[in-house]
């Protein structure tokens, strides 16, 4: 398959589009000024992000640079239905995430949205195969294919030797790519990925990012990372400091 042209991905539907969203989240309780004179805690509020926009069309990869803090991983988040706006909205195709119930955005996760934690999320009792075939195991479809889509997806990230490995026997940079195959299990039309190559060494990260590249090809690919050599597989690179857009371009 052909990979679409910058001009061609402008003129398709987005895959998802953030339309000025804000999201606001309360830590813990400190009492303010006004709280320490009536006896009473205000809570503690940051604005993670900052009214931003942002659209991803089938086709494309989008790097997300900025510093810790920056609102990275929270954008992600929302752009995946993790998380719903306190304000804006984000919508997936045809769907205002915050329109639906905490159920039914799971179940669009499951179906259409692959994502990759810093956190690899992995099942300690299960191995690398279960792990990665979990999604399916939600989805109904059935053992025999399952067990071999899974095995697809580990050989292509280079575990086919570790696929009956339980995670406490994987190094941290195998487990990365136990994640990233789970992330990709069920041929999803977005994957968000936070550093995903973060736990591993050249030449495994290379592998990994070329598998990315190669799904974006018809997909949609948002990657979080502070790493240059991940961004460089990027279209464009949208930079965020202070839970806003500073600078948005081709790369």
């Amino acid at each position: 398959m052909a990979v679409p042209t910058l001009e061609q991905r402008t003129t398709v539907p987005p895959v998802v589009n953030a339309a000025s969203v804000t999201k606001v989240y309360t830590r813990g309780s400190e009492p303010g000024r006004f709280g320490r004179l009536i006896g009473r805690s205000e809570p503690a509020t940051v604005e993670a992000v900052s009214d931003v926009s942002l659209t991803i069309r089938p086709g494309e990869i989008v790097g997300l640079a900025g510093p810790s803090g920056s609102g990275k991983s929270t954008l992600l988040h929302l752009l995946a239905g993790l998380e719903v706006p306190t304000e804006g909205a984000v919508q997936y195709q045809d769907t205002d995430l915050a329109s639906l119930s905490n159920r039914r955005r799971t179940r669009l996760r499951l179906e259409e949205i692959g994502i990759v934690f810093q956190q690899f999320h992995l099942l300690d009792s299960l191995s690398a195969r279960a792990n990665v075939a979990l999604p399916l195991v939600e989805l109904g479809v059935g053992r025999r294919k399952r067990r071999q889509r899974a095995s697809e997806l580990l050989e292509r990230v280079g575990l086919g030797d570790r696929i009956s490995h339980r995670p406490g026997e994987l190094s941290g940079g195998e487990q990365q790519r136990v994640a990233i195959a789970r992330a990709l299990v069920t041929d999803p039309t977005l994957v968000v990925a936070d550093e995903p190559t973060g736990e591993l060494d050249t030449e495994t990260g290379r592998r990994v990012l070329e598998e990315f590249t190669r799904v974006a090809e018809d997909r949609a690919v948002v990657l979080a990372s502070h790493d240059r050599e991940t961004l460089a597989i990027a279209d464009r690179i949208v930079r965020l400091q202070d839970g806003t857009i500073v600078d948005s371009a081709d790369a």
